[in-house]
């Protein structure tokens, strides 16, 4: 009997806390962290606001995925966030000037061919990943006031610049803000 009257207990105050009323979010419409790179570089990581975007995007590519980012409350004048990421080569055919190593195919039972290619592989890789530059840029947030939000979407753009979007639109809707082409061309020189 003891048992029963603990259960019917805690059903009561399970369901009396399903009854209080909740509180008016002060923040937007959460959702995830999406990117679109505009660029011929890898965007190898990125985050906002110190949130993980997760994904590695590759050139003229979206992605993303990272949970949750949702905006601080209502818009306000001056509302910026942080985008903080790492671009590099996206493929080896990008830097002619630094040939990958080609496997020994001549001998695939030689263990001392394989050693050295793979020792050549690794050196290229690490010559590769100097190759990588680290970004950080706070950008100006787009008015939201009115509309409804879906977490943020980053948009890599040529010469480290940087756009976002709190919109549910999909990229190339027509509501959605940004009308950049996924494909843009870097400028031989870019602006300071």
């Amino acid at each position: 009997m003891k048992l029963n009257k603990f259960s019917l207990l805690a059903g009561l105050f399970l369901l009396s806390a399903c009854t209080q009323p909740g509180a008016e979010a002060q923040g937007g419409g959460g959702g995830t962290i999406e990117a679109i790179n505009h660029t011929h570089w890898a965007i190898n990581n990125f985050s906002v606001d110190g949130q993980s975007g997760i994904d590695a995007i590759g050139p003229y590519d979206g992605g993303g995925g990272g949970c949750c980012y949702g905006v601080s409350g209502p818009w306000r004048p001056g509302m910026t966030v942080r985008v903080d990421w790492e671009s590099g080569v996206a493929f080896a055919s990008d830097i002619p000037e630094l040939p990958q190593p080609k496997p020994p195919v001549s001998a695939p039972q030689n263990s001392d061919l394989w050693r050295k290619y793979s020792d050549q592989k690794r050196e290229w890789y690490q010559k590769i990943k100097t190759l990588n530059r680290q970004h950080s840029k706070v950008v100006p947030v787009p008015d939201y006031t009115g509309q409804k939000t879906c977490g943020i979407t980053v948009h890599f753009m040529p010469c480290d610049e940087v756009k976002v979007t709190t919109s549910c639109a999909t990229y190339n809707s027509p509501n959605y803000p940004i009308k950049e082409p996924l494909k843009m061309p870097e400028p031989k020189v870019c602006p300071k």
